[in-house]
Order: C-alpha cells, then structure tokens, then sequence
C-alpha cells in the first residue's frame, strides 16, 4: 500500500517537474546576456576535432543550440535556420559570418551524432559547425549565451533561440522563435558586416514570438501545436496521487473502526 502511495506521489511530482519551465524568466535571463563577452570554450566538432571559440572570431557567429534525440521541433527549426542562412549570405557574401549548432543533451550528443544531424538536413558547409561542448562548461556555456532549458517527459523545455555575436564574441542580438522575420536575422548581420549596431526591440514584443520545445509540430495543420501530453501527465498523475491518499486514508479509517465501537454493556 505505502509502496504504491509513493510511486503515485513520486509520478505527480514528476509530472509537476515537468511544467516548472518559466519562459518569462528564461527570456529575461537571454535578453540579459547581451553585450557580454563569451568565454573562449572548447567543443569538439562532428569530425572529433578541438574546436576553441576564439578561434571563430574576426566574424559574426551565429549559435544556436539543439539535442538530436528530438524528433519534431530542432529538426524543423534547423530546417527553417538552413533557410535563413542562405537568405544571409545571398545578401552579405559566403563565408562573412560563422555558424555553431550546438547540443546540450551530454553525452547523447557526441561528435557522431551531430554529424548524423546535420547530414540529415545535407548541412555541409565549412562555415557552419556541429559542435559537442565539453560537459564541464556545459552550465557556464549555457549562461553565457543567456539559454535555458529544463528536461520533461517528452524531451525539454526551452526557449527558441539564435544567438547572434559579434567579431569579438560578445552577444549582439537574440532572436527568438521556430521561425522568424528575415530581416530580424539577416539585418543583425548586416548592421555587424557594416559596423553600424542598432538597438534591439522592447522585450515585450518578443514575447509573442517565443515558442518552447513543449509545442510539437502538426504537418496536418502546418503550424506548432501544444503538446497535451505533459498536460495529461500532471493530470493523471494527481488523480492517481489522489486515489493513493483516498485509499490509505479509507485503510486507515477501515482498521480503527472496530477498535473505536463502544463495549456492549452487561444486562
């Protein structure tokens, strides 16, 4: 009985876990990065090589990170960042900024399986970098590009995000969403190509084009859609919670009950 209250109890808990992803907070903390310089971390890239970021300075970088085990969303917004990519070097010239996908689900995302990831998606260009950071540095790497991400039942919450930095890696723009405006991408770039840095929009307007990892992509409808299931989950798992405490609180009041009838009197 107790063995299964705790399983029920331990179920809900993990369930609520699952939904403790702030996506105000997660925004406030990237927005808050801008402007810092990041450290000079070592990854090793798809091929197993060392890779220092210092060594991806004199150009704009752009880094956004990703863990392959996710089957809907990373694979679509890499899609649609390929894209974008494009746009920008059709507008600023091949090889005038950096690219860096990186994964963050250690050690799931060795060196194999960002080359596996990014063969899928026939990514080949020597501008554009899978890396596996070193676990070590994963949190400080995290901090530094101001992204934040919490594991749930289906894979992580966190928010959608392209860092843009500058050539001294210092954080010059984020950029928010499973797919964004081209100019929002391409113009960072250009106002960095230009040496010309522009203000960045009021945090409130972002907050629209935040998506977290919780959404799941519906090729039916074309468009990203909640994923239900965590909801389900934290549902079910109160019910049974619930039916755990209901169950032991009827044992308990089942076993006193005899104890607690008054003695019959003798005539």
């Amino acid at each position: 009985m107790w063995r299964f209250f705790s399983f029920s109890l331990l179920f809900a808990v993990a369930s609520f876990n699952a939904r403790a992803f702030d996506e105000a907070l997660a925004l406030k903390e990237s927005q808050a990065v801008i402007g810092r310089q990041v450290a000079n971390y070592k990854f090793l890239d798809s091929k197993g090589n060392e890779v220092r970021l210092a060594e991806l300075r004199g150009k704009p970088l752009v880094v956004n990170f990703v863990y392959t085990g996710c089957s809907q969303v990373c694979p679509a917004t890499t899609q649609f960042l390929a894209a974008a990519v494009k746009e920008a070097e059709r507008t600023l010239g091949p090889g005038t900024f950096h690219v860096a996908t990186i994964g963050f689900n250690l050690p799931f995302d060795d060196p194999t399986s960002m080359r596996t990831f990014a063969r899928k998606f026939g990514i080949a260009s020597p501008n554009w970098l899978f890396l596996t950071p070193d676990a070590s540095a994963l949190d400080a790497l995290t901090t530094d590009l101001g992204f934040r991400y919490e594991p749930t039942a289906a894979g992580f919450d966190h928010l959608l995000q392209v860092s843009i930095l500058d050539r001294d890696g210092r954080v010059y723009r984020q950029v928010y969403g499973e797919s964004f405006e081209a100019p929002l991408f391409v113009g960072a770039l250009l106002e960095l190509a230009q040496n010309a840095p522009v203000a960045q929009a009021g945090l409130g307007a972002m907050l629209d084009k935040v998506r977290l990892l919780c959404t799941v992509y519906d090729p039916a409808a074309g468009r990203y859609r909640l994923n239900y299931v965590v909801i389900i989950e934290l549902l079910v798992g109160s019910s049974v919670m619930l039916g755990g405490i209901g169950f032991v609180l009827w044992e308990w009041r089942r076993k006193r009950r005899p104890a607690d009838l008054p003695k019959a009197r003798a005539t």
